[in-house]
């Protein structure tokens, strides 16, 4: 009778483990734990909440979209804008590579200004309006089952505008921030896109 060596048994194990990990890639029977793990990242929310509704502050928004900057600086506003001064917006990529195809804000759409004051009004390259430190955090999100009995399926959160922030929040009354976006934005689904370029040059052109 055929008997193998030692070696050989463990050497045509080391082959028969190899083909069974090479089986299971190209068939998909198994997908490797890391490889898992790492797609339910991918497919998670760009933000989160509490079980009693309440929105997480946001993380890694540096990282998403900027779709563009406004400056509504205090001293423009007798000394008190609504939102001093710098906004940086930002849209989690997901949603904007949608609305590159579409025009549209997805549903579960979220925008992040981050506010920031003006530090200097001279630089090098002249007189403006320089950017100083971050005063405060808003969001806005689109989300027709969480927010169906709000218009537009819109809500909006404010962390504050100062520091430091708070770490969750529950959403703004619509009357405070929604009233204003359906008066000077409804026709555009409650954004005001035409102030950003980004979103501009992102919508598709009609033809």
């Amino acid at each position: 009778m055929f008997r193998l060596s030692r070696t050989s048994v463990i050497a045509w194990t080391a082959v028969v483990a190899v083909i069974a990990v090479l089986s299971y890639a190209l068939t998909g029977v198994a997908v490797p734990r890391a490889a898992a793990k790492d797609k339910a990242k991918a497919k998670a929310a760009p933000v989160e909440f509490t079980a009693d509704g309440k929105l997480k502050r946001p993380v890694g928004y540096r990282k998403w979209v900027y779709v563009g900057e406004v400056v509504t600086p205090n001293d423009m506003n007798d000394g008190e804008a609504s939102f001093p001064e710098f906004h940086s917006v930002y849209m989690d990529p997901e949603s904007f590579a949608e609305y590159e195809k579409t025009g549209k804000y997805r549903d579960g759409t979220v925008l992040i200004k981050e506010l920031s004051s003006v530090g200097s009004k001279k630089a090098p390259s002249g007189n403006g309006y320089f950017q100083g430190e971050f005063t405060g955090l808003e969001a806005s999100i689109k989300d027709s089952k969480r927010f169906k009995d709000e218009p537009g399926n819109w809500a909006y959160f404010s962390f504050g505008h100062k520091y430091p922030l708070k770490a969750e929040v529950s959403k703004n009354a619509a009357a405070a921030c929604n009233q204003c976006h359906q008066d000077n934005a409804q026709k555009d689904d409650w954004v005001f896109s035409k102030d950003y370029p980004v979103l501009r040059a992102a919508a598709p052109k009609s033809k």
